[in-house]
């Protein structure tokens, strides 16, 4: 298929209008598990709007799906997708409960009745909804932020049920669901929500009033995706901009860059690097954020290697014509990939939920100069289900005697699989630890704090 010649649809087409020519072309989804001897094959044509590519891939990771392959073209007001997607374990589908949902997800999420609009908060958000609080939490990582953020939610009576972080390039960025110590709901109280803000605002400035943090109250549910949130936090921080505090390998750096088509006013973004899940959605995500429009393109990953390529122009219609856009789209896209690249070891705890648990486990952590890269909380039932990513203060690998110190501190029932990395030679993949927790009975999650490095 060629290319077209046009911008494309007008973005800024009001809302009734949208609606109607939703209604009018609901999307088609087809779903070919014969065709590909390892994958299953994603069809989605749908009629063509600012965000619509994110949206369908948002869906299949979401599913836990990996995108081996990827042909993305539109034509005037319409859009043509293909995807290649297998399971974790690299097997095509199987499952028909899954490969339904597929499809009823995704009309779902492009139907008449959705529509997506980026959303933008600043540093510190509370949004309230019926069960949870949302709270948003961006700044300059530092050692022992983690535990002070517990500590100030432990205070007001907050526990967390839920919680993503990520560190990059000094800079740290949060997304945590919390609700009332006592009641299990939303807090709702004005007053209480003030406090909050107000406490971590001066805990995020470390008491540098000169440093102030911008901040915003609301009462609206949040329901951007977390990790496209987190992604839109760190960009508007600017983690791009900073110079890298551990330089990751050299040859394993992302390689982006950007040229000019001019004779089809397209701007063309060429990704390699290391392949791994949701990268596709990481890169998609950053260019949407920026304002461009994905006309067409080619994603392709094997033997470990990604291969992308964007055929792309900004809203506006026009490609990238100064050197600084250019710049500016390599360092941001760069950013993203390596955002989620989690430095250190993987530490996994699963036990029964009590107050105060991930408080002491932080602290712990904390206690021994570990600090923490990466790390996702959450609550199944009554089970807490946590993920970290760990290194030394000093950014080198993790001992054994710095895990037996840890495993003294919280109790002797954790059982630890798999040996520490040794600081000498260091090995190119980080072993998984887990630690489980079945005698331990501290306080609860809500004292999971924020970011150490």
């Amino acid at each position: 298929m060629s290319m077209d010649e046009g911008y494309g649809p007008t973005w800024d087409s009001d809302d009734e209008y949208d609606n109607f020519i939703r209604k009018m072309n609901p999307p088609r989804i087809e779903i070919d598990n014969d065709s590909c001897n390892d994958a299953t094959i994603v069809r989605v044509d749908s009629a063509n709007e600012y965000g619509i590519l994110l949206e369908v891939i948002q869906v299949l990771i979401d599913l836990n799906l990996v995108i081996s392959k990827a042909y993305i073209t539109s034509d005037g007001g319409w859009v043509m997708d293909v995807f290649n997607i297998t399971d974790k374990e690299g097997q095509k589908l199987k499952d028909k409960a899954t490969i339904a949902r597929i499809e009823d997800y995704i009309c779902k999420s492009l139907g008449a009745d959705s529509r997506y609009i980026p959303s933008r908060r600043r540093s510190v958000d509370v949004a309230a909804s019926s069960d949870h609080n949302v709270i948003e939490l961006t700044g300059t990582d530092r050692p022992g932020l983690l535990s002070e953020v517990s500590a100030v939610l432990a205070s007001l009576k907050c526990n967390v049920v839920s919680a993503e972080i990520w560190t990059h390039n000094t800079r740290a960025a949060a997304v945590m669901r919390v609700t009332d110590e006592g009641t299990g709901s939303a807090v709702t109280d004005a007053d209480r929500l003030e406090r909050i803000r107000d406490r971590l605002s001066y805990l995020l400035r470390g008491g540098n009033l000169s440093r102030g943090t911008a901040m915003a109250v609301s009462t609206g549910t949040c329901s951007t995706h977390t990790e496209r949130r987190l992604h839109q936090m760190m960009l508007d921080d600017g983690d791009h901009e900073q110079l890298h505090r551990h330089p990751p390998n050299q040859s394993e750096r992302p390689n982006v860059t950007v040229s000019n088509w001019n004779d089809k006013d397209y701007s063309v973004v060429t990704i390699r690097c290391k392949d791994r899940p949701k990268l596709l959605f990481d890169t998609v995500c950053t260019l949407t954020d920026l304002h461009y429009v994905v006309f067409h393109a080619n994603i392709d990953a094997k033997d470990n290697q990604a291969y992308q390529e964007f055929y792309v122009r900004h809203v506006n219609g026009s490609p990238m014509h100064t050197e600084a856009d250019r710049l500016r789209v390599i360092q941001c896209l760069e950013a993203a990939i390596e955002r989620r690249v989690s430095e250190g070891v993987k530490l996994e705890l699963c036990t029964n939920d009590k107050v105060g648990l991930l408080s002491e486990v932080t602290r712990i952590f904390r206690e021994n100069s570990l600090t923490v890269t990466r790390a996702e909380v959450s609550t199944r039932g009554r089970m807490a289900v946590n993920t970290f990513y760990v290194r030394d203060s000093t950014g080198g690998t993790v001992d054994q005697k710095t895990i037996d110190s840890i495993r003294q501190a919280i109790g002797q029932n954790i059982q630890v699989k798999g040996q520490p990395e040794p600081s000498e030679p260091q090995k190119k993949e980080s072993p998984t630890w887990f630690l489980f927790a079945n005698l331990f009975r501290p306080r609860s999650l809500y004292s999971f704090g924020m970011f150490m490095r």
